[in-house]
């Protein structure tokens, strides 16, 4: 299988190490793996930025989960929506999930819903911030420190999304499949799942 729009990557030590965890979790090597393959260093940077981001904003599973799909929902990324869609419905409901990714954050307590439409302004006009945007941060509960994490954390998701999307590479038909249904109903933007 391709990498998107790119030819295969070429083989090597890098490329493998990803490819092994791919093996591992989820049981095959996925579309944007490939892609990211043709220069690990690159991928290893980016997953490095993106963990010490998320520690800084002190976000759980379940808050990636709603940063990831509420930003996912408003860039039109499928890959990222089905991937973290999932994972956010494990934590919560499907229908929580699938709302989120609709933009829909009613089935959020109040913290979780600043938390998502902070992350929709930076998403949609980062320039469009206001320091009262900010405030509502601290209003429920975020610090200087977090909100710096949290903000470097999306800006580090939407890199990722514009990476795999300009280059092609297509949600995997398995990580479509194993989508609870209300989560794909919901994705009806981006590149269609491939083979």
């Amino acid at each position: 299988m391709a990498a998107g729009f790119l030819s295969d990557p070429p083989e090597g030590e890098g490329a493998e190490r990803l490819f092994a965890a791919d093996r591992d979790d989820p049981g095959y090597v996925m579309a944007l793996t490939r892609v990211w393959a043709h220069a690990p260093e690159v991928e290893a940077a980016w997953e490095a930025f993106t963990v010490a981001a998320a520690t800084a904003g002190g976000l759980s599973l379940r808050q990636k989960g709603i940063v990831v799909s509420a930003l996912a929902g408003a860039l039109g990324d499928a890959y990222c929506s089905l991937a973290w869609g999932t994972r956010l419905a494990a934590a919560s409901s499907d229908g929580t999930a699938a709302a989120v990714l609709a933009g829909d954050d009613g089935g959020l307590d109040e913290r979780e819903r600043v938390l998502a439409a902070w992350v929709r302004r930076v998403a949609r006009d980062p320039n469009g911030t206001t320091a009262e945007d900010v405030e509502r941060l601290r209003a429920a509960g975020f610090g200087d420190r977090a909100i710096l994490g949290v903000t470097a954390y999306v800006g580090a998701r939407m890199a990722f999304s514009a990476v795999n999307d300009a280059l092609g590479a297509a949600p995997d038909a398995a990580l479509a499949a194993a989508a609870p249904p209300a989560v794909r109903a919901a994705v009806r933007y981006g590149r269609a799942p491939g083979e």
